[in-house]
């Protein structure tokens, strides 16, 4: 707001100079004697009766009559309705009278209204830009903050704005995204908490029991070797109950703890595949790293394009976070009823008894480094080609690394 206001007040300071400047300057020109044409003219007609060279008044615009002065008749010299101007030229005085229109207020008052007109406009247009822009702006600009603190009840209003409208909207689903997340994920520590301390209390009956036939037969109380049996085969019944507790805890561990949404449906190889030049064109251009896009034939695929593209852009960061920062080359192949895109790229130091395990969840190789991540983006492409009803697959070969996405075609 304060900037706007600095800007405002800078451009009417600039519009009153213009003002001032160019009245100043209109009026001194209007009072220069020095560029009015009719004394050019009788400038050339002194000089012609200096040269006793004759004159023709029509072949000038200015002059229109040349007297003179008659020593016996000076009153009537002086005497004239007309404009004129005085020159002394070789011992005799002349009049010239001149037609010279030097009334210019027109003109300025035209100008005038021309700046005034113009100054509206410029103002009109900075408080359009204000109201439509700036100040909708300005109402956004805490959004992100709010969002990052884990405010996810901020309210978006609505509107038709056609500078923001789209932006405002990306936010209020990126709040709804991170809303949601949110509710799932205390969902999920709830179901995990409570499938804890449920199978905590069920672990422990059988424990107990166990623990008492332990202390027994340590103390030797069954003297019957037919009660020891019946005991013994109730302790392995316990353990075999405290088995099946503990397998629920690994089924449960093991389960899908993404929700991957796919809207499958049907796109262009071409709008997916121009939507990773515009991400990482430039991007891959300051980092100094040769980015080929091979030819290839548009067709028709099944699937979600914003996952395909979620897709391949986990595959080329993994490519720059990995390889040698060389190259990375995206090519196409047609096998079937199957697109094939393959994201290769340079430098790759993974060994082929890591290349199985690059699909598996919270999986990291060797090459790492200094690398940060949780091993989980080739785990999710995985996820979102099944769901898709397509494939994901990789190979090494000679340090180039390639990871090869398929989409079915329709």
């Amino acid at each position: 707001m304060k900037g706007f206001k600095v800007v405002l007040a800078a451009v009417i300071s600039v519009i009153i100079a213009v003002f001032v400047a160019v009245n100043i300057l209109f009026l001194s020109q209007s009072n220069d004697e020095s560029g009015r044409p009719y004394r050019v003219e009788a400038s050339r007609i002194e000089q012609a009766i200096l040269n006793g060279e004759s004159f023709d008044l029509s072949e000038y615009n200015y002059i229109t009559a040349v007297e003179v002065l008659d020593e016996n008749n000076k009153s009537s010299f002086y005497n004239t309705d007309s404009d004129f101007l005085i020159k002394e030229i070789d011992g005799s005085v002349y009049r010239f009278e001149y037609k010279f229109n030097n009334d210019n207020s027109n003109m300025l008052v035209l100008i005038n209204i021309a700046l005034t007109i113009m100054a509206v406009v410029v103002i009109v247009i900075l408080f359009y830009i204000y109201f439509k822009m700036v100040k909708p702006f300005n109402t956004l600009c805490e959004v992100p903050f709010e969002l990052a603190k884990g405010n996810l009840t901020i309210a978006l209003k609505e509107n038709k704005n056609r500078f923001f409208g789209r932006f405002v909207w990306g936010l209020d689903l990126l709040r709804e995204k991170l809303e949601q997340q949110k509710t799932q994920e205390l969902a999920l520590q709830k179901d995990k908490k409570t499938l804890v301390l449920s199978l905590s209390h069920d672990i422990k009956t059988p424990l107990g029991i166990i623990e008492l036939y332990a202390k027994a037969l340590e103390k030797n109380l069954y003297k019957e070797e037919e009660k020891k049996n019946k005991i013994a085969a109730s302790i392995s019944g316990k353990c075999d109950e405290i088995r099946g507790y503990v397998d629920e805890i690994i089924k449960a561990s093991n389960e899908d703890f993404l929700n991957l949404s796919v809207n499958n449906g049907e796109f262009y190889l071409s709008a997916m595949i121009n939507e990773i030049k515009r991400f990482y064109s430039d991007k891959l251009d300051l980092l100094k790293i040769e980015f080929i896009v091979n030819k290839y034939c548009d067709c028709l695929l099944k699937g979600d394009i914003d996952r395909g593209v979620e897709v391949l852009q986990n595959i080329i960061e993994n490519a720059v976070k990995y390889g040698d920062g060389k190259s990375i080359s995206l090519s196409f192949a047609h096998e079937e009823d199957c697109i094939i895109v393959s994201v290769s790229n340079t430098g790759s130091q993974l060994s082929d008894s890591e290349l199985t395990h690059i699909f598996d969840s919270f999986w990291r190789g060797s090459n790492v480094g200094s690398n940060t991540g949780s091993g989980l983006g080739l785990y999710i492409c995985r996820r979102l080609m099944k769901k898709m009803d397509g494939d994901i697959f990789a190979e090494c070969k000679d340090k180039i690394m390639t990871v090869s996405a398929v989409f079915r075609m329709v």
